[in-house]
């Protein structure tokens, strides 16, 4: 029998928004509390990003079509994505995080891991940790967050889920395996179906499967990935709470379109607003690349393309005449539903390409600051191509991985 009032060897604490975006829009509009609100992109939005709990009782769920929602609640209500309202909030709410531990993750917009591992002489018990958690984010943001508490990352997210909205569950790390045992692989973060399948061959359902199989077999598969996942489903992640931010693989911009667009003119005007944004991040963080990802989704799928340029760069107006090129070669008049720019090789700068015109790179290079600057005083494309400035309806979206902190802080 465990002593309770003794410290935890390790607390981790996983804090999740409940439904973040609508819970935001149900605060700044005080008509729609206790109303179904669905979020959208923009007001000509047609899917939903995410809904009020609600509008969720009426079996309203994130990706569906407006138009199919509207049909299981009438009176739902729409409420345009406010992407920099959302990330204003969330970042004021991590800072805040950080008077109970400096050793904090921003996961993603919504969610933080703690370690409170060394909070507990200072600041009590793990549950009491826990309530200042949520008192902190009650006090700075007026909402509300689940809570889970645990002694490893995965127990602690799969505790936050299971008191929804305003919940706090604990679950003590010498529980842990006994408590994840009879609940089924993908109940886990981080094992989708395709790893579940996999798992599935050898016998490994629940979690209390996983120990019926070595360590060997999902780490021959998966790597460290599987060794980690093995170990995870017994309630022994080993991944330490990630304090500083890791350089980014990629740098990228998707937007959804109307679908089945097939006029050219919009095609491109979209290309060119993610070539823009793409540009305008590798600038701001001191970055370039030359290997770019250009795409089309059409209803067979990708039009897609792996692009290698001769030299690196962050000017928007090269990776649109790639994006131009790419769909006057491969784009045959289908309807397009999305379009895709990302930068897969970001990289500081390195030494200029001698066989370059360095004076027209120069050139480039003073506008585009020239731009930045001025978009950064006056909101963004406040200096944009001709073609950008009628974009009102192709607002920006935040990612779920947006993260307030170091180069992920964009949106």
């Amino acid at each position: 029998m465990k002593d309770l009032a003794q410290p935890w060897p390790r607390v981790i604490i996983l804090m999740d928004m409940n439904c973040f975006f609508a819970a935001v829009e149900q605060q700044d509009n005080p008509f729609w509390h206790n109303r179904p609100v669905a979020v959208t992109n923009g007001k000509q939005g047609t899917t939903i990003i995410t809904s009020s709990y609600e509008a969720r009782a009426y079996g309203i769920k994130t990706g569906m079509r407006l138009k199919e929602a509207r049909q299981l609640c009438p009176e739902l209500i729409q409420a345009p994505s406010r992407p920099y309202r959302y990330a204003e909030i969330s970042t004021n709410i991590m800072a805040a995080l950080q008077s109970i531990t400096p050793d904090l993750e921003v996961y993603s917009v919504d969610e933080a891991f703690l370690d409170a591992t060394h909070c507990q002489s200072l600041l009590g018990s793990p549950l009491d940790i826990a309530k200042q958690v949520k008192q902190v984010v009650s006090n700075v943001s007026g909402l509300t967050c689940s809570v889970g508490v645990s002694g490893d990352k995965t127990t602690a997210k799969y505790a936050a889920k299971l008191h929804k909205p305003d919940g706090l569950t604990l679950i003590e790390p010498w529980k842990a395996e006994q408590t994840l045992a009879p609940q089924a692989v993908t109940e886990i973060s981080g094992i989708n179906k395709g790893i579940a399948n996999f798992l599935k061959d050898y016998g490994v359902i629940t979690c209390g499967d996983m120990k019926k199989i070595p360590i060997s077999i999902p780490a021959k598969r998966f790597g460290n990935v599987g060794r980690r996942i093995w170990l995870m489903a017994q309630g022994k992640d080993p991944e330490s709470v990630q304090v500083n931010v890791k350089p980014p693989k990629t740098i990228g911009h998707g937007k959804v379109m109307p679908p089945q667009t097939n006029e050219l003119t919009t095609i491109l005007t979209y290309f060119q607003h993610m070539s823009e944004k793409v540009a305008a991040r590798l600038r701001k963080h001191q970055y370039k690349a030359s290997h770019f990802y250009i795409g089309l989704k059409i209803q067979q799928g990708w039009l897609q393309t792996k692009t290698r340029l001769s030299s690196d760069t962050d000017d928007g107006h090269i990776l649109f005449a790639i994006c131009r090129q790419f769909t006057m070669q491969h784009w045959q008049g289908q309807g397009v539903w999305q379009v895709q720019v990302t930068a897969l090789d970001p990289h500081t700068e390195q030494q200029a390409d001698l066989f370059i015109d360095s004076n027209k790179t120069q050139q480039r290079s003073k506008l585009n600051t020239t731009v930045d600057n001025i978009n950064q005083r006056y909101g963004e494309f406040t200096i944009a191509p001709l073609r950008l400035i009628d974009r009102s309806s192709m607002p920006n979206v935040i990612a779920p991985a947006w993260k307030p902190f170091g180069h992920r802080k964009t949106i």
